[in-house]
């Protein structure tokens, strides 16, 4: 037979149990550890549990030799191999095997609470972590036999893509540029003065006045030049003089 080469692990070391022996059970209520000889084990010594691939390993061995008592194989828990007792949380019943396909029941106890507590959640981790790999298995394998999606582009096969919230400039939009010369354009909605708008090259010219031959007043019949006098302010005077008369007769009003 070829040497089985899986690796074992360890899972959990105890330095002190006790094994009993215990009567047979007389009815399926269960085990309690108040009908053994607490005080008179069978056996004490050092407790292994290791795992192979999915199973796990009781093992009673010499504290001091390391020589193997018993061993009790584990194949699920809880389970038929390894059973708590209804009376306490230090002491279990497991199901030990020599190899050639017999069996006995034998009872184990713990000192110490703790070391009870780490027996239980040792086992519980290891059958938590195969019941998750044997769900990893079946999902590969289910994966496996499905037929894959073929999401590969075929000949001549396109794909439009709508990018939204993008306006167009709109090209009536455009701001007005002022015209030349500093003018600003008529405001929105008015109209220029007499509907001609000014020269876009600057100011608007005005045409040359036109001399008039007409003259703007008529005075009647044109006065002799005024004759030089030592006074200077002798005109002045013979204007104040004259300024009423000469008003009425052309319209003017004097303003004093």
């Amino acid at each position: 037979m070829a040497e089985d080469s899986t690796y074992e692990s360890m899972l959990c070391v105890k330095p002190e149990v006790h094994v009993y022996r215990i009567p047979p059970r007389a009815s399926n209520r269960g085990y309690r550890a108040a009908d053994w000889k607490l005080d008179e084990p069978a056996w004490s010594g050092r407790l292994k549990i290791t795992a192979k691939d999915k199973k796990a390993f009781i093992k009673l061995e010499d504290r001091n030799t390391g020589e193997l008592y018993a061993q009790a194989p584990v194949e699920q828990y809880p389970g038929i191999a390894v059973e708590a007792v209804t009376d306490s949380s230090r002491y279990f019943v497991i199901r030990i095997e020599d190899g050639t396909g017999r069996h006995a029941f034998i009872g184990l106890g713990f000192a110490d609470r703790g070391d009870s507590f780490d027996f239980n959640v040792a086992l519980q981790d290891h059958f938590k972590w195969v019941k998750q790999e044997g769900d990893l298995a079946k999902l590969e394998a289910s994966q496996s036999s499905a037929p894959k999606l073929d999401l590969s582009f075929k000949e001549g096969q396109t794909i439009k893509i709508s990018i939204g919230n993008i306006k167009k400039k709109d090209a009536g939009g455009a701001k007005l540029r002022p015209l030349g010369g500093g003018l600003l354009p008529p405001p929105p909605g008015g109209k220029a003065c007499g509907g001609v708008l000014p020269p876009p090259g600057g100011l608007e010219t005005l045409p040359a006045a036109q001399p008039s031959t007409a003259p703007l007043l008529d005075l009647g019949s044109p006065v002799a030049a005024a004759q030089p006098s030592s006074d200077m302010w002798g005109d002045f005077t013979s204007a104040g003089s004259n300024s009423n008369q000469d008003a009425a007769k052309s319209g003017w009003v004097q303003f004093s």
